[in-house]
């Protein structure tokens, strides 16, 4: 019986991933054809070769050949990776990106008057999307990268030189992904416990290491543990630091565990996991994305790039 039960719960899961990407694909395609089509007079017959609207009839066919192509890609990936649902596409990035300031009880003395970088767990938008972000660099898992890339999902990474220089090639190939590829300091340490200059010693020496590694000098940086002081955002600000995002979730492969009372999503939260894999959990990198991605998208939300509404 059991047996049974699961099966019936496999095909209802499969039945999901099919019908919801049939929706989004008829909705799209729908949408893509009425692209252009204006109000037409009455009688009036589009030109030969032509949708109505004006739009080249080979154009309109291509554009929804695509669609499907793009919807058969990612059900096939959703499957392929054991997801529940496929995961929802993300909106446009923002034409005015909204002004990040720090959040409230996260200051320090003279933030303002000294314009720091902001810290902040959350970024201000209606939109429903969250935002992932993977620290450290420990575990390089290249079945990571590939389900990453399959399924096109965005996230943010905060690198620490002393677990990726066994293998920066790992990280160059997570970056021609279009992955943002960020200073998490040079050696990991309880920032606050440090003086100022070591303190800059730590990022500006990250930030040195990526841009030597891969062409540019990030603009976010995350502290260690979470934990910083005004040493820490005056010596970021000297190294060219612009954000200091935090998280509102963090997840591991077996749970979440949450910063705000309701413990839910929101609107801009930022989520936080780790390069971990067997080794310190009880399961993969991989298996730790199906369970965020199950997640936020039985809860409606599309995972979005940071970068592109700092």
């Amino acid at each position: 019986m059991g047996s049974v039960v699961q099966n019936d719960k496999k095909a209802v899961r499969r039945g999901r991933i099919r019908g919801g990407v049939a929706v989004l694909a008829l909705t799209a395609i729908a949408s893509g054809c009425a692209q252009g089509g204006g109000p037409g007079t009455a009688g009036s017959r589009p030109a030969a070769g032509q949708e109505p609207g004006g739009t080249p009839a080979g154009a309109s066919r291509s554009y929804a050949d695509r669609l499907r192509a793009d919807h058969a890609e990612r059900v096939a990936a959703a499957r392929r990776w054991g997801l529940e649902e496929v995961p929802l596409v993300p909106p446009a990035p923002p034409a005015r990106k909204p002004r990040i300031t720090t959040r409230e009880g996260f200051e320090v003395r003279g933030h303002e008057e000294q314009d720091l970088p902001p810290v902040f767990t959350t970024v201000p938008t209606e939109r429903k999307v969250v935002f992932l972000t993977i620290d450290d660099g420990a575990d390089k898992d290249p079945a990571f990268l590939r389900m990453m890339s399959e399924l096109k999902i965005p996230y943010t990474a905060f690198l620490s030189d002393y677990l990726i220089k066994d293998d920066y090639r790992f990280f160059a190939r997570m970056q021609a992904e279009g992955v943002g590829l960020n200073n998490h300091t040079l050696h990991h340490p309880y920032l606050p416990g440090l003086s100022y200059q070591r303190q800059k010693h730590e990022i500006c020496g990250m930030q040195d290491v990526i841009e030597e590694r891969y062409g540019e000098r990030p603009t976010l940086f995350r502290p260690p543990y979470g934990n910083y002081n005004r040493d820490t955002l005056r010596a970021a600000k000297r190294c060219g630091v612009k954000h200091v995002p935090l998280w509102s979730e963090e997840v591991f492969v077996d749970h979440w565990e949450y910063r705000e009372w309701d413990r839910d999503l929101h609107p801009g939260d930022i989520v936080l996991t780790h390069f971990r894999g067997r080794n310190d959990w009880k399961g993969s990198m991989p298996d730790m994305i199906r369970r965020f991605l199950n997640k936020v998208t039985r809860k409606g939300y599309a995972v979005a790039r940071l970068e592109d509404y700092l």
